[in-house]
């Protein structure tokens, strides 16, 4: 099992909307199969360790519950009963209210001894987004920042950039490789104008990029509306905006979503993050700047943070919000401290 959750680990941002899995065959205390789901409407895990093999008679290792229902792919509980497994262990069932433990169930009533629970909370702790996703309707959230000692976001001047170190941006890139969708607000796009894609020897699919811009205050000739990753840009806004502008922005295949305001003429964020559900991202990591990450916090939609610590004394205005996080780990990146935790 520790084998197969290495194998499903390859996945990591890859795979979305579907979980990271992975498997592995074994037969006489050997491995004589294995593989993970590499990307979505492509083969399952189990399907590609059984690819090739004579598997009957032989254990199957599974990180995920096996799909017993019949969507991008086929279901994968046929695939395990033809090939004659014998046995089959699960780490984690399936979070999915209409299916868990149905596949469990169909692989019992054909003679196959099936095991479940071993890593278990290894293999749940790897698909966070997805599982939140598929249960909640609603993206994992991760608020990131970089901040000075005294918890400052930027200088009196609101110069925010280059707080932390190459590495510690390294390390921020590889955080945008493994979610579906960068956010930013308005202030971020007009003082910094970002392109926020993979960077710094950073490989992997490209996430959305979301602005939020209640009011159509953000440029029309930004990066992000501009470059070559414009039809990966999402602008969420409402009638605030000028039509022009939300034409304008359209005209460019950039998805803009008009929705509805609160009393402070705020986007909801709640509603907004349904709303990138339904486009099947599973997860969100936002970037900035202060105002967008308070509000974040005071909707209370984030499920994590993570906050890079620079060896600096700043002082700025712009503080990131006080979270009441239940735990987390230190870790130094360069020389930088980097505190990743849960937020409660």
């Amino acid at each position: 099992m520790q084998r197969a959750l290495a194998l499903a680990r390859r996945g990591t941002g890859r795979t979305s909307p579907n979980p990271c899995v992975g498997a592995v065959i074994a037969r006489g205390g050997k491995i004589i199969g294995e593989g993970w789901h590499q990307r979505a409407g492509e083969a399952h895990a189990e399907i590609n360790a059984l690819r090739g093999v004579n598997a009957r008679g032989a254990t199957l290792y599974v990180t995920l519950e096996p799909c017993s229902t019949h969507g991008r792919t086929p279901p994968c509980t046929d695939a395990i009963i033809v090939a004659g497994i014998r046995r089959v262990v699960v780490a984690a069932t399936d979070p999915n209210p209409k299916h868990r433990g149905r596949g469990l169930r169909l692989l019992r009533k054909t003679g196959i001894r099936v095991e479940s629970g071993l890593l278990a909370e290894e293999a749940t702790a790897l698909n966070a987004a997805f599982n939140k996703w598929i249960v909640t309707g609603l993206p994992l959230v991760i608020a990131k920042a970089a901040m000075s000692l005294d918890g400052k976001m930027a200088t009196h001047t609101g110069d925010s950039k280059w707080i932390t170190s190459d590495a510690a941006r390294r390390e921020a890139h590889k955080l945008r490789a493994r979610v579906d969708a960068v956010m930013v607000g308005a202030n971020t796009v007009i003082r910094d104008d970002p392109r926020l894609t993979l960077r710094h020897g950073v490989t992997g699919n490209q996430p959305w990029r979301v602005v939020v811009d209640a009011r159509g205050r953000s440029p029309r000739d930004a990066k992000l509306f501009t470059d070559a990753h414009r039809h990966r840009t999402i602008v969420l806004t409402t009638r605030r905006s000028s039509s022009a502008w939300r034409r304008a922005l359209a005209l460019r295949d950039v998805v803009v979503l008009v929705l509805p305001e609160r009393n402070d003429s705020r986007i909801d964020l709640r509603a907004a993050l349904r709303e990138l559900a339904r486009m099947e991202i599973t997860s969100v990591l936002i970037e900035g700047g202060p105002v967008l990450l308070a509000s974040a916090f005071d909707a209370g939609v984030v499920d994590r943070v993570a906050f890079f610590f620079a060896p600096k004394v700043i002082a700025g205005n712009a503080t990131v919000a006080k979270a009441a996080v239940a735990r987390g780990a230190w870790r130094k990146i360069g020389a930088e401290i980097l505190f990743e935790g849960e937020v409660r």
